[in-house]
């Protein structure tokens, strides 16, 4: 089973409707994150909008969490102790994982958004394995 141990950059965020239609790309097509997984079993992500300046009006989407996390090789769960977002402390973030090649794809449960559902997939690459 590859490890998921390391420190991983955020290269590329996808997402999609229910029929599989691209969505428009979050982050304003600039996304800029970081995920740290270390061999205790500790975790933090932190995701947002790299864009220098965002059109008016327009909020920067950012989301930070942290907790001890499983990972059984297809499904990392957290069970987050901090958060950006209140509403997600003492909850469990469950996350589909796939490697390709020196790469791992997250991808979060389904979210709700103005038009239905929406599927991302968050691609991140490794940049130290400690």
């Amino acid at each position: 089973m590859p490890s998921i141990v390391g420190t991983w950059k955020l290269v590329a965020v996808a997402a999609r409707d229910k029929d599989g239609k691209p969505l428009p790309t979050p982050y304003g097509g600039k996304p800029l994150g970081r995920v740290m997984f270390n061999a205790e079993g500790r975790m933090m992500a932190v995701t947002c909008d790299g864009r220098t300046e965002l059109p008016a009006g327009t909020p920067r989407e950012y989301s930070s969490y942290c907790g001890n996390y499983t990972f059984d090789g297809s499904r990392l769960v957290t069970c987050v102790d901090a958060a950006s977002d209140p509403a997600r402390m003492g909850t469990e973030q469950v996350r589909g994982v796939r490697f390709e090649g020196d790469r791992v794809v997250l991808s979060p449960p389904p979210r709700r958004n103005a038009v239905g559902e929406e599927y991302r997939e968050l691609t991140w690459e490794r940049i130290d394995s400690r």
